[in-house]
Formats: C-alpha cells, sequence, structure tokens
C-alpha cells in the first residue's frame, strides 16, 4: 500500500504511529540478529568438523544479511515517518497532524492536505 493511501485510509496519526511500530520492530530483529551472530562466533573453533564449522559460518553470514537488511529497513522508515511528519504542521495556525487528505488516490510523490482547524491547503512530499 503506497503512502498516499495509508494516511488517506488511517489518518495521519495512526499511519505515523505505525511507521515507528515497523521502525522498531526491525531494531528488535536487528538486535536478535546480532545476537545470533554473536553467538555463531561464540561457538566457532578450529578444532570442530568441517561441517560443523561450516554450518556456523552459515548462520553467522544468514544472521549478518538479516542485521543489515533490518538495519537498512529501519532507518529507512524511521527517516522516512520523521520526513513526512516534519511537514505536517499546518502553516496558518501551528496544527499538528490534524490533517484532512484531499486526494488520497495520488499514485505521485505528492499528497495534497486540508486543515482541519482553519482550512489552509498544503502538500507533504511523500
Amino acid at each position: 500500500m503506497s503512502t498516499a493511501h495509508a494516511i488517506a485510509r488511517l489518518g495521519f496519526q495512526k499511519w505515523y504511529e505505525r511507521e515507528l511500530l515497523r521502525s522498531h520492530a526491525n531494531l528488535v530483529l536487528l538486535l536478535l540478529a546480532t545476537l545470533g551472530l554473536l553467538g555463531a562466533a561464540e561457538l566457532y573453533q578450529a578444532s570442530l568438523p568441517l561441517l560443523q564449522q561450516l554450518e556456523l559460518l552459515g548462520v553467522g553470514a544468514a544472521s549478518a544479511a538479516i542485521g543489515l537488511v533490518a538495519l537498512r529497513r529501519y532507518l529507512y522508515r524511521l527517516n522516512h515517518a520523521e520526513y513526512v511528519a516534519d511537514q505536517a504542521v499546518c502553516k496558518g495556525c501551528d496544527t499538528y497532524a490534524k490533517l484532512e487528505v484531499l486526494d488520497g488516490t495520488a499514485a505521485s510523490s505528492v499528497l495534497h492536505v486540508r486543515c482541519r482547524r482553519c482550512d489552509h491547503r498544503w502538500t507533504l512530499q511523500l
């Protein structure tokens, strides 16, 4: 689901909350992947049979790859949510996140919104 559609369907505050929760879920995944990598490093010994060494190296490599993807997703979602949230302040009355989406079906990277308090209109860059 696109960002514009999600904001139009859920409202800005719920969308923002969900984006932060998804972002921090990726942070938890990063921490778990780090534990997996450290556990594999702890168990690795040169005196182990070759098959067990390869298994531990595979676990370590998979944990590192999962951790890198989780870190990338965490940073992207967090930065994107903050970027959009910085624009959610009405210039007319300084109200935060009290907006109504005017064209939520647009597939573009621009969302036209209106302040519920003072009827000021502006665009959000997604």
